[in-house]
């Protein structure tokens, strides 16, 4: 049966350019929607239901995932657009981080390594005879005990005061970046600066300019992250609920009988001579 408020419902949301494909009146755009529309559809389903085509273990999983996607945007629906957010909340966010909207400049650093102060001071003497970067970076790579960045002639990237640098992972010794700013873009540290019991030959290479960000200016940015948040909590607090009321038992035996090999994509369950295949 095919009621006139699922017609309705299924017009609705149609843009009108789009409706006027389907005629020139509002009885032959009816007619015609229904016809090539949602009979069709309905006739499909029903050949799916003749053929039994739901079993088919491949089209649950698809029937589950629609589910699922359908259940997820139903919850994001609830929490709203992301303009919706009020004002109060953006400000909240922004002073809580205001680290991220205030950026003091940071100075790119290239550093070598050595293990002693006297090949420190060895290094350096090499390094102010001949200032380019090949001969540095040969340098680096013949002494620096840094091997996460040697082969690169030690640069660190741009690093902050707090020795964290925008290259992920990498981090410095403060003292060394203090050392960097009392010379200028392009100048070698005077001298070695000693990083736990190691030493350092750095070299500032340049600037990159602080920022500082107004509220006003980020709040779009401030909007679409908290929006996430609220449903990514959405999300996790359905499903804590539903794992709750429908997750009843889990045998941890029967999921450690699958071999999944990762090479040729196979998952299986192990069987040894004689024994059926877990169910």
């Amino acid at each position: 049966m095919i009621t006139v408020g699922e017609v309705e419902d299924r017009l609705a949301p149609i843009p009108r350019f789009q409706l006027r494909t389907f005629g020139a009146t509002s009885g032959e755009i009816a007619r015609k929607f229904l016809d090539q529309v949602i009979v069709h559809d309905a006739l499909l389903a029903l050949g799916a239901q003749d053929k039994h085509i739901d079993q088919d273990p491949a089209v649950k999983v698809m029937l589950d995932r629609t589910l699922s996607g359908a259940t997820l945007r139903k919850v994001r629906e609830q929490i709203g657009i992301a303009n919706a957010i009020p004002m109060s909340e953006v400000q909240q966010y922004y002073d809580a981080n205001r680290a991220h909207y205030d950026q003091k400049d940071r100075v790119n650093v290239w550093r070598i390594l050595c293990p002693s102060r006297d090949e420190a001071l060895t290094v350096l003497d090499a390094a102010k005879k001949d200032p380019t970067i090949q001969n540095f970076t040969q340098l680096a790579r013949d002494h620096s005990l840094d091997k996460a960045t040697y082969m690169r002639g030690g640069n660190l990237g741009f690093v902050g005061d707090d020795g964290v640098s925008n290259e992920p992972g990498v981090r410095v010794d403060p003292a060394v970046v203090a050392a960097a700013r009392s010379v200028k873009d392009g100048e070698l540290v005077p001298a070695p600066v000693q990083e736990g019991t190691a030493f350092a030959v750095a070299w500032r290479r340049g600037t990159v300019a602080g920022q500082h960000f107004t509220v006003e200016q980020v709040a779009q940015q401030i909007r679409d992250t908290l929006w996430h948040q609220k449903a990514e909590a959405a999300e996790k607090a359905l499903m804590d609920k539903l794992r709750a009321d429908k997750v009843k038992d889990v045998n941890e035996i029967l999921l450690g009988t699958f071999d999944v090999a990762v090479n040729d994509g196979t998952i299986k369950a192990r069987k040894k001579p004689g024994q059926v295949p877990p169910q």
